[in-house]
């Protein structure tokens, strides 16, 4: 599982005891030290990370919905390595989409099986009309071929182009990173 955490309006998460513009305190801090680099597989995490940090697990979990609803946390989800999982081809497929239209079939294209990524994005003219972005990932190109025009199918005629963008190496995905510091004396 990870966690993706949200810079402050400032561009940082001061490191302070009391809590700082968005509510960071100490705990909380300690919290999101714990779970950045994910948390742990077991059956309890919430009681495991609370009893790394020195709280019990419903606190923990409280704690962390809360600094979500703060936009601390950007959200809490499984990061699956989908080359270990078979999916060898991994296409990010990008529509030229009617601006009419991109809300409701952006909507919809998130909803299918198979995309693990949707986003409106602007455009770029002339050299990039895309405004539609969706992660296809496949055993093989063509698997994903097949994906993008069954999602072609469905933008129907506010589809004008797209193309399939193939990942080239793997990237390693994480979040912002606090440092560990000394505790304060």
């Amino acid at each position: 599982m990870s966690v993706s955490i949200c810079r402050s309006s400032r561009g940082s998460i001061r490191d302070a005891t009391g809590p700082d513009e968005r509510g960071l305190d100490a705990h909380d801090r300690a919290i999101v030290l714990a779970t950045q680099a994910g948390l742990p597989l077991v059956p309890d995490p919430w009681g495991a990370v609370g009893r790394e940090v020195g709280l019990e697990g419903e606190e923990v979990l409280a704690r962390m919905r809360a600094m979500e609803a703060r936009g601390v946390i950007r959200r809490v989800a499984a990061v699956p390595n989908h080359y270990r999982l078979g999916y060898v081809a991994n296409g990010m497929t990008v529509w030229d989409v009617d601006d009419a239209e991109v809300e409701r079939l952006g909507r919809e294209v998130a909803a299918i099986e198979g995309v693990s990524h949707c986003y409106r994005r602007p455009r770029h003219r002339p050299h990039w009309p895309y405004n539609l972005f969706a992660m296809l990932h496949g055993r093989s190109r063509e698997e994903v071929e097949r994906q993008a025009e069954a999602l072609r199918a469905r933008l129907g005629e506010a589809c004008r182009d797209h193309r399939i963008l193939y990942s080239s190496r793997i990237l390693k995905k994480t979040g912002l990173r606090l440092a560990r510091r000394a505790p304060l004396a």
